[in-house]
């Protein structure tokens, strides 16, 4: 591996604020063989001696050789990142990018526009196997499933947020930039505003607030978490981060009057709209953790849904759940990483994953959601 000079024409992007640990290498270059994926939408780069870094490079393919350049990193940091700027070998998977904003120093909203379809799902398999191996101790076969709603990996964000310029203008980010790359199309951006119907019910949703930003996200989950749980008539379930109440309209739907079910949701305007798509819900608005030591500490339940945003629930939720009993839990996922250190979690109260799909929500972008379930182990349920 040769190290080339900067870029003469090169602008170093502005990191995120941090304390230098010894001279900048931003900008220097260097030929290098390209390794496995990690989790993030960049290959890992192992450069020998004298620099004996792990750099984590974007627009790359494992097994290309490449040119890549430094974005972020120090003499003194432990890693650096960095764009393959030009392609010397280049993997039978990369193809054309659609997008002529993507690519490296433009807009950092895809992370895998120069994969084909099929191959980007791989690599998406691959995080979520090696994500599970290294954090929960578990070997297993993952596919990333297509989703239908989008149009060959196009056309399918049905809610974006651009940079407002002057004159009307408009623009997105830089990959970990405050930088604003100037664009007149998003070719993820879906032609049409979403719709809050799933099945037979629809949903009143804040125009700020969460919803799937893929069209065919609703109704997979929710299938998919019904399919996995098979709520009762007469079963109490207990709906976490439960939004406006996606999942605990079908659960009421499933556990009849005679059951019973519980939402929390940390977004106070989301829960009163929760209360309004599912009738008879006893929802609470609060911090999932605080409301589960306090109103409801001592209710058992026979289910749970887990749907945490991309940080995960963490331990003190886990624990308020698994003292509850509960013969199922399904788990909703939008991080591999924060998934597999929740599953570790449960694996210690005896809880086991049993089955796993994973979805291809934001075809594109290094993102993928997952469905876990997960049953005590003792149980029998599979």
């Amino acid at each position: 591996m040769t190290p080339r000079p900067p870029h003469p024409g090169r602008q170093s992007r502005r990191p995120r604020e941090r304390q230098a640990k010894g001279a900048s290498r931003v900008g220097e270059r260097f030929e290098a063989e390209v390794g496995p994926v990690a989790h993030g939408g960049h290959c890992i780069v192992r450069l020998p001696e004298p620099e004996s870094r792990v750099v984590f490079v974007r627009h790359t393919l494992p097994g290309e050789r490449v040119v890549l350049e430094i974005t972020e990193g120090t003499e003194g940091d432990k890693f650096w990142r960095a764009d393959a700027v030009e392609v010397l070998a280049p993997s039978p998977d990369r193809v054309t990018a659609p997008c002529r904003f993507a690519g490296p120093g433009l807009c950092g909203g895809c992370d895998f526009q120069h994969v084909t379809l099929a191959r980007q799902r791989e690599l998406k398999a691959a995080v979520v196997r090696e994500q599970l191996s290294r954090l929960a101790g578990l070997d297993l076969d993952v596919t990333v499933e297509p989703v239908p709603g989008d149009v060959d990996g196009l056309h399918w964000r049905t809610r974006q947020r651009y940079v407002g310029l002057p004159g009307g203008r408009r623009g997105m980010r830089k990959h970990r930039s405050h930088e604003v790359v100037e664009i007149d199309e998003c070719l993820i951006e879906a032609p049409q505003r979403p719709t809050y119907v799933v099945g037979p019910h629809a949903f009143d949703v804040a125009d700020d607030g969460f919803w799937q930003v893929h069209p065919g996200a609703p109704t997979v989950l929710v299938d998919t978490v019904l399919d996995y749980l098979r709520p009762a008539p007469g079963e109490r379930a207990l709906d976490l981060y439960a939004g406006v109440g996606l999942f605990a309209r079908f659960l009421k739907d499933a556990v009849g009057e005679s059951g019973r079910v519980v939402a929390i949701e940390g977004d106070a305007d989301a829960s009163k709209l929760s209360k309004r798509n599912c009738p008879g819900l006893v929802a609470t608005a609060g911090r999932v953790d605080e409301v589960l030591r306090g109103e409801v500490h001592d209710e058992p339940f026979d289910l749970v849904v887990l749907d945490p945003p991309r940080e995960g629930a963490k331990r003190k939720v886990v624990e308020q759940v698994v003292a509850r009993a509960p013969r199922a839990v399904a788990y909703v996922a939008c991080d591999p990483a924060a998934l597999a250190r929740d599953v570790a979690i449960f694996a210690e109260h005896g809880y086991s994953l049993t089955r796993l799909r994973a979805f291809d929500l934001f075809p594109m972008t290094s993102h993928v959601e997952c469905v876990a379930l997960l049953v005590k182990s003792d149980s029998g349920l599979r």
